[in-house]
């Protein structure tokens, strides 16, 4: 189930390619301690400073977190979030104090280091044989509230764990997208010395 006819023009780790965001999952419970290791890869991304600005506030199917996380998501999402393994809500700090300072200032690139934790995080699910699905059809205001998210954090995507399962439960029109999508050309999306001129 891992199998998928993505190509790509230069040569890169099979991971990259195998990497997508499927919606349908078995319901398979996930194991505290195997959410753990992905938390565990997730922390090892880069960040300005060593800052680490990213925090994964989490519930896993059948706790009683579980609810209060499911419900922030949107209609069209809880149709087949409903069975994931686990939800995530993803945040990141707005603020840092650099060494040798003791006040915080802006960071500039807190968004950015999130990311990279949660690009660790999903390739660590995926080598343990889980896939994840990030969304942001969700009521970040409400989850904010909800979660109790400090003012200087803020609410990035909300993510879905599980095991793959069959694309057939889901309704028609999901189905239809239930595959790894292309992407655009490198030439699109890199341009050696600076923006082309219009």
């Amino acid at each position: 189930m891992t199998d998928n006819s993505r190509r790509a023009d230069y040569p890169i780790e099979r991971i990259f390619l195998d990497r997508w965001s499927p919606r349908a999952f078995t319901g398979e419970a996930i194991p505290v301690e195997t959410l753990m290791s992905f938390f565990e890869a997730a922390r090892w991304a880069p960040s300005s400073y060593n800052s680490q600005p990213w925090r994964f506030l989490w519930a896993r199917r059948d706790t009683p977190h579980w609810a209060k996380f499911f419900d922030l998501l949107g209609e069209r999402n809880k149709i087949w979030a409903a069975d994931a393994a686990a939800l995530i809500v993803l945040v990141s700090k707005s603020t840092m104090v650099p060494p040798g300072q003791t006040e915080p200032i802006p960071s500039h690139s807190h968004s950015l280091d999130t990311g990279a934790a949660w690009e660790n995080f999903a390739l660590q699910a995926l080598i343990s044989g889980w896939h994840t699905h990030g969304m942001v059809g969700f009521d970040m205001e409400r989850a904010r509230q909800v979660l109790n998210v400090p003012g200087e954090y803020r609410v990035e995507a909300a993510i879905a764990v599980g095991r793959r399962g069959d694309p057939a439960k889901l309704p028609e029109a999901m189905q239809k997208v239930e595959q790894p999508n292309a992407r655009k050309p490198i030439a699109e999306t890199t341009h050696e010395g600076g923006f082309p001129e219009l």
